[in-house]
């Protein structure tokens, strides 16, 4: 069965270029384009894995996370969250908020595969 990814961003051409990475990786994609979306996707779909951008429209990244991974019904939802902000107090509260993983745009598309597939395996 297919593993799927949801990616939670707003801006479209990052939005396009994931969602062909994961497809051509053989990973069912859902996309949410903002935070409120990202909740009712994630209730709704239940997906292995969310791709999460901090900034975001109506709910930021972080408390998409903090939800998340405050409903044990979602427990086992990992997080993958991108953020343009790098550095280490941005990083330590996405982790301190359940974040399973953190990358900082830009990155290889290597990276983030290598990176979303140890995330699925665990």
């Amino acid at each position: 069965m297919n593993k799927k990814v949801l990616i939670a961003d707003d801006e479209q051409n990052i939005v396009i270029s994931l969602e062909f990475l994961m497809k051509r990786e053989g990973f069912e994609v859902l996309v949410a384009n903002d935070g409120d979306e990202a909740i009712q996707r994630i209730r709704a779909e239940r997906p292995d894995l969310v791709l999460l951008d901090v900034m975001m429209p109506k709910k930021s990244g972080f408390e998409v996370c903090q939800e998340v991974k405050g409903d044990p019904a979602l427990g086992q939802v990992r997080i993958l969250m991108l953020t343009a902000k790098g550095r280490d107090t941005e990083v330590a509260k996405g982790l301190a908020l359940g974040a399973d993983a953190y990358m900082t745009k830009p990155f290889s598309t290597r990276e983030l595969v290598d990176k979303v597939r140890s995330l699925l395996e665990h």
